[in-house]
C-alpha cells in the first residue's frame, strides 16, 4: 500500500473513530507531533533565521540563482553516484 493510500485511510479512520481510540492514537504520536511543530518555539532556531534574513536584506549573504543551485545540486549528485 502506498503512503498516500495509508494517509487517506488513517485520515478517514481518525475522522470517524470513537473518541477513546482517537485519544489513544494521539498519545502514541504526541511527542513526535510536538517535536515536528516546535521549531518556532526554539529560540536558537528563530535567532538563526533572523540572522540569515538580516544578512540577506543587507546584501551580505552569499546567494545563488536558481540555475546556480540546480548546477551545484547536479554536480553533488554526480559526485555521490561516482563513489
Amino acid at each position: 500500500m502506498k503512503s498516500v493510500e495509508i494517509r487517506e485511510k488513517l485520515h478517514h479512520y481518525i475522522e470517524t473513530a470513537p473518541e477513546k481510540k482517537v485519544k489513544a492514537i494521539f498519545a502514541m504520536v504526541e511527542e513526535e507531533i510536538e517535536e515536528t511543530q516546535d521549531f518556532w518555539q526554539n529560540e536558537a532556531f528563530v535567532a538563526e533565521v533572523q540572522r540569515r534574513e538580516d544578512a540577506y536584506l543587507k546584501g551580505k549573504a552569499k546567494t545563488y540563482s536558481l540555475e546556480q543551485s540546480v548546477g551545484r545540486a547536479t554536480e553533488a549528485a554526480k559526485k555521490i553516484k561516482a563513489k
